[in-house]
């Protein structure tokens, strides 16, 4: 969907493997290791909030799922790449809808049983809904764009080419938008170009994941609503929540087998499905994760509207799913402003930089068009900021020069990160009309320039689009855990370990939040 390295996938999924949770700890193990008793399931992340569940199937069966989280597109594509071959013996996907276009990918699983359901649908705050009029129950996307171009609503929503709450959310508005009676064309999806364009203009919050971007609202408080599947707008407090009438697109999370297991990990598969399927583990799912049960005998959890609304159809072609996100990352959405803050202190010398620029040179394949990219290098202070832009009418010529900006970084000196994060942030600008952030990547401890508690205090004495601006560190050779989180922490950004796999699934990683 975007231009990505199979290397890098495969790193990422080498990364996550490394801080996979379940219903027992394997931390210390090797969690592509089959173990009796035990299935290795890919999943999408937003099913991180299943660990309740995990565990009562654990005891009604004896079999305990160990999961590893990832965008659901991200799965998709690791699937069909190879990726997930001998590492994982089920599948559990937000929706197998994309997986299907995706030949490569669909031979590789052989059964799929929908265990939950849950609609894409809009959270506002509920002084918006008063403010705009609305009637919760009877809001269209049409009434959604409408306050949009009247600049009375703002939102949030997860990037739709890693998540598939972000591809369902941007499914729906599109078939909405485009007045399409069946599956998404291109022809629709041109038709409704003008007023995606308008639309995703209130979209001033993006994130690579439903949970980051549920604390992002909630700590920003600058966007008025999310757009979501219910499930999760349900679990955030203070949303009036709402599915547009005029349609939506529905996740079914199906369990599905992979084609390569055998006999014996299909059969554990069907127990935990029927398990899942069962009315105490529906009761269980819908009361904890808002989730819609799929069994009739189930009620839905208090305050899940059960009005019936149309089921939007997903796009019918690989060719018009592909078409829509390269759309939406290059044409329809906010274009990104980010800063990279790079170590090139002594210590970087020999295989780390050289780890530095691969994956700097590799992620040039990913850049979209309109993007701003900045490498801000420091050592004992700040050597050099090269800014490029990926312009549409030429974008090789920038990828160019990010190449050769990369190509030039050279190690030396000591460390200054404090004082370099601040030159950062003065790089800025205001980033009315952007999704601005700050990449921080050392491999050492602070020790010249500014201290953390002045670099504290500078951050709070932000305003505006500065104090919004999340830093994203990432981990890498000797840097600190703790160091690095702290500025995470303080600044709404989100850490990222390079130090399990390799920089270029850290830094790939971090692109679902630019």
């Amino acid at each position: 969907m975007r231009r990505r390295h199979a290397a890098a996938l495969v790193t990422v999924a080498a990364v996550l493997l490394g801080g996979c949770t379940s219903a027992q700890d394997h931390a210390k193990d090797d969690p592509a290791a089959p173990r009796p008793g035990t299935l290795r399931v890919l999943a999408s992340s937003e099913l991180s909030d299943m660990t309740a569940v995990l565990d009562r199937v654990r005891k009604d069966t004896g079999i305990t799922l160990r999961p590893t989280y990832m965008g659901t597109l991200d799965a998709v594509d690791l699937l069909a790449r190879g990726g997930a071959d001998g590492r994982y013996d089920a599948l559990w996907l937000s929706s197998d809808d994309y997986l299907r276009l995706r030949p490569d990918a669909a031979r590789k699983v052989v059964s799929e049983t929908p265990v939950m359901s849950s609609p894409v649908a809009v959270g506002v705050r509920p002084a918006t809904v008063k403010a705009l009029g609305w009637q919760p129950d009877q809001v269209t996307w049409g009434q959604v764009e409408q306050a949009v171009q009247e600049g009375r609503l703002t939102y949030g929503m997860t990037d739709p080419a890693r998540s598939n709450s972000g591809f369902a959310t941007l499914v729906s508005v599109a078939s909405a938008l485009s007045g399409a009676q069946s599956a998404l064309t291109d022809a629709d999806v041109t038709k409704a170009t003008p007023r995606l364009k308008e639309f995703f203009q209130g979209q001033k919050l993006t994130s690579g994941s439903s949970g980051w971007l549920a604390t992002a609202y909630k700590r920003r408080g600058t966007v008025d609503a999310l757009l979501n599947y219910e499930s999760v707008l349900k679990g955030i407090p203070g949303l009036t929540v709402i599915r547009p009438r005029d349609g939506v697109v529905t996740a079914d999370y199906p369990l599905s087998s992979l084609a390569a297991s055998d006999a014996r990990t299909r059969e554990e598969v069907r127990r935990v499905t029927d398990d899942l399927r069962t009315d105490a583990v529906q009761k269980l799912i819908t009361d904890t994760t808002h989730r819609r049960p799929v069994v009739a005998s189930v009620a839905p959890a208090a305050g899940l509207d059960t009005t019936r609304r149309r089921e939007l159809p997903f796009p019918g072609s690989r060719s018009v799913a592909d078409g829509l996100v390269h759309a939406y990352e290059n044409e329809l959405r906010r274009p990104s402003r980010t800063v990279y803050v790079l170590d090139t202190s002594g210590s970087m010398a020999g295989e780390r930089l050289t780890a530095l620029k691969r994956a700097l040179t590799g992620l040039t394949g990913d850049f979209r068009d309109r993007e701003e990219v900045t490498l801000l290098s420091f050592s004992t202070g700040v050597k050099s900021v090269r800014t490029e832009v990926v312009d549409p009418k030429d974008p090789q010529a920038g990828l160019t020069a990010i190449r050769r900006d990369t190509d030039a970084l050279s190690a030396a000196g000591g460390t200054a990160i404090y004082t370099s994060l601040e030159k950062a942030y003065d790089r800025l600008g205001d980033g009315k009309d952007t999704f601005t952030s700050i990449v921080l990547m050392t491999d050492g401890e602070n020790n010249a320039g500014a201290g953390a508690g002045d670099f504290d205090g500078f951050y709070r004495s932000l305003t505006g689009t500065g104090r919004d601006t999340p830093v994203f560190p990432i981990l890498f050779g000797d840097s600190s855990r703790t160091e690095l989180q702290h500025i995470a922490d303080l600044t709404g950004g989100r850490l990222f370990d390079g130090r399990s796999g390799s920089l270029d699934g850290a830094f790939e990683e971090i692109r679902g939040y630019q």
